[in-house]
């Protein structure tokens, strides 16, 4: 049996199905790419038959990512099939999930169906799959529940039918590290023609056992693990990505288990994916909290300074994480920057420097000093948009205090068009968010979250605004970092404008194709 672990990354699909707005197609892009230089070896892109966007987002993902493969989900029905083989059709290569429940409470409560039923559903998705692509994963939804005796025919049925991955997933985060790999050595003692697929798990966290046990899975033989970035994904999440990958490094003498995943890039990945997400990574963290190597007990600290490895088994380093270095000042030069990104490791591929270095330079005439974190930052977002902005803020005044009325003033380009607008709020915040709707000409959308945060340390460090608005029936996602909180709010603002833009012009796309048929 090899001893190389395929991962399994389904950030963009069940990570992002539970986030409390969707990601656009550029954002889900920028995911995927960050993916790939991860070394994640199969990207799982989306649910193509599930929305216009999501198609789009898993064809330009397909049609882009070389290093990756990459799948998409679909139940086993063939409408989501035909879908998917349609936006993936781009890759060279790529995989179709399919999958259906086989648990008894699934089975009888969800599909009214006999097992026989369901087996035969299975199996004809298959096929039908393989109609597109020989790589053909296949998901007993629910098998943490399932009958051993069901799941061992089930497993038997879809590898005789054509799938060369079949996932076992703990859908609901059931069982124990115990239980679960007993399940997967089950399956290896019982099914026949098991040593033609690859075995995966999918484990969810609900009582906090993902890492451990899809950790147990492959120990009993499993040599797929399906995982997101942060662990994100339904209800209390996914099995994390970072910490099964940091696992099988840290313990590889252990468990002699190895992956293709470049660590040095985990903390850069965590970061992207909490930015864009707009979900936080909470401070105690395994791999990447932001106190995952961090030592406030005089005992540790004395320790760590005598010798590192005496209160951490690994390397900050070996994850990505650089220390701040205050060094950065308007009077660094453009080579300088060049030169500090490169040390933070990102390549020249992945940033305008013209656009980085003038952000700098704003951002450093303000604060005076810019440290890593602040390099970092606008990385993330000032470059973000550039080509596809509809909207772009241009100008910016706002007055509160106390006994005034809040008031701003905009000027916003709209396509072509310059529109200045000025409005009254009940905050400084309000204000300017009530004129840039006026500018917009009334956009039909409604607040429904914002949440401020800073990136960085002490009073010099910037403001982050995140907002969720409801537009059409959707919710959309917008980010803004300034170092004025009023900035911040409205480049969030006119962020989730331009996303609820792209949002449109996909819909009329998709019309006019339905429209020519």
């Amino acid at each position: 049996m090899s001893d190389q672990v395929i991962i399994f990354d389904t950030t963009l699909r069940d990570g992002e199905q539970a986030l409390p707005a969707s990601l656009n197609v550029r954002e889900k892009l920028q995911i995927a790419l960050m993916l790939e230089r991860l070394g994640v070896d199969v990207i799982e892109a989306g649910f193509p038959v599930s929305s216009p966007g999501d198609f789009e987002s898993v064809k330009l993902i397909a049609q882009e990512i070389k290093n990756a493969r990459v799948c998409g989900l679909s139940r086993a029905l063939e409408k989501d099939i035909d879908a998917c083989g349609q936006a993936l059709s781009v890759a060279d290569a790529f995989r179709i999930h399919t999958f259906i429940a086989t648990s008894d409470i699934h089975v009888g409560t969800k599909l009214r169906k006999s097992q026989d039923e369901v087996v035969e559903m299975a199996v004809k998705a298959i096929k039908h799959a393989r109609k597109y692509t020989d790589d053909v994963e296949f998901s007993c939804e629910d098998a943490g529940r399932t009958h051993i005796d069901y799941l061992c025919r089930m497993v038997e049925s879809a590898i005789n039918a054509g799938a060369t991955t079949v996932n076992i997933p703990d859908t609901v985060g059931y069982t124990i590290p115990s239980e679960f790999g007993g399940i997967i050595q089950n399956l290896y003692n019982r099914v026949p023609n098991i040593d033609k697929a690859v075995i995966s798990v999918h484990c969810h966290n609900d009582l906090g056992l993902a890492v451990a046990n899809s950790l147990a899975a492959v120990e009993h033989g499993a040599r797929q693990i399906e995982c997101t970035v942060n662990g994100i994904g339904e209800r209390a999440g996914n099995c994390s990505l970072e910490e099964i990958a940091m696992t099988l490094q840290t313990r590889y003498a252990k468990l002699g288990l190895d992956t293709n995943i470049k660590s040095q890039e985990i903390h850069k990945a965590s970061k992207l994916v909490s930015q864009l997400c707009n979900m936080p990574v909470q401070m105690n963290k395994a791999i990447v909290g932001a106190n995952a190597f961090s030592h406030s007990s005089g005992i540790h600290q004395d320790g760590v300074l005598k010798g590192e490895n005496t209160y951490e088994i690994m390397t900050p380093e070996s994850v990505g994480i650089n220390k701040n270095v205050l060094n950065l000042t308007s009077r660094s030069g453009r080579h300088v920057i060049k030169h500090r990104l490169g040390e933070l490791g990102y390549g020249t591929d992945e940033y305008d420097l013209d656009n980085i270095y003038t952000s700098f330079l704003k951002l450093a005439d303000k604060k005076g000093q810019v440290f890593d974190y602040d390099l970092e930052a606008l990385l993330f977002f000032d470059q973000q948009k550039h080509e596809q902005a509809y909207y772009k803020l241009q100008y910016l005044h706002a007055t509160s205090g106390q006994n005034i009325i809040p008031s701003a003033t905009v000027t916003v380009m709209v396509g072509e068009e310059e529109v200045t607008e000025a409005s009254t709020g009940n905050g400084p915040v309000d204000a300017a968010f009530n004129a840039i709707i006026k500018a917009i000409k009334g956009h039909d959308l409604d607040i429904v979250d914002f949440k401020l945060d800073s990136k960085g340390e002490g009073a010099g460090a910037l403001a982050q605004v995140s907002v969720i608005v409801e537009y059409n029936g959707r919710r959309f996602n917008g980010i803004g970092l300034a170092t004025d909180i009023v900035e911040a709010g409205v480049k969030s603002l006119i962020f989730v404008l331009n996303n609820t833009y792209l949002a449109d012009q996909i819909d009329q796309q998709k019309q006019v194709k339905i429209a020519g048929v």
